[in-house]
This record gives structure tokens, sequence and C-alpha cells, in this order.
């Protein structure tokens, strides 16, 4: 079992900056892909980023590549999201997820922790 914890959400105007993180936990964590997905209202979830544990790689969506940036703390268990230069679109719940196998597709993750609201105003 993977349990997912994120934290970090807010209200910010447009322009703004956001820091999210999802601390993972279990035992088997560090096999898994993590990536980050967001729902709007009235939307599907969407894939927003996504890296891995042992490897480098990260992963964007087009509409954030260039304003958002994936990290994680190995030590701490922890990925972040950094969101700069925030849209109003880019208003949503965002989750952080666990899983294996094609990133961007929201049925490769099995784990998914309850999500964070982001607000941005205009």
């Amino acid at each position: 079992q993977v349990q997912l914890v994120e934290s970090g959400g807010g209200l910010v105007q447009a322009g703004g900056s956001l820091r999210l993180s999802c601390l993972a936990s279990g035992r088997t964590v560090s096999s898994y892909s993590m990536g980050w997905f967001r729902q709007a209202p009235g939307k599907e979830r969407e894939f927003v980023s996504a890296t891995t544990w042992r490897a480098m790689n990260t992963y964007y969506a087009d509409s954030v590549n260039g304003r958002f940036t994936i990290s994680r703390d190995n030590a701490k268990n922890t990925v972040y999201l950094q969101m700069n230069s925030l849209k109003p679109e880019d208003t949503a719940i965002y989750y952080c997820a666990a899983g294996d196998g094609d990133f961007w597709r929201v049925s490769t993750y099995s784990y998914w922790g309850q999500g964070t609201q982001v607000t941005v105003s205009s």
C-alpha cells in the first residue's frame, strides 16, 4: 500500500506562485512513478506532470510546460510541484498519484491523494 498526502494549495492572484507537496509513505513507494493531475469543475481529470523516484525523468503537459516544475526529495519521500505564472485556467483540485506505466494516463495510477484546491483569481 502507498499513502499520499497533498498540501500547499490555496488562493492566489494570476501571475502568482504556489508550491504543492505530496508526502508518500509505504514500503514500495520508490518503485512507482509519481504524477500530478488536476480536475476542474465539470471537466475530466487531466495530466499535469510526472517524475520517477529512481530516474531523473520529468514530464509535463503542454499547458504547464515552462511554468510548472516537478521535483522530489527522496530522503523525505516527497514530491513537489512548483507552479509559477499561474493563470485562472489553472484553477482545479490537484491530485498526487503513484503508479507504474504510461505516465499521462489516469488509469496508470493505483494510488491517489485526497487532493488540494488551487484557485487562481483574475
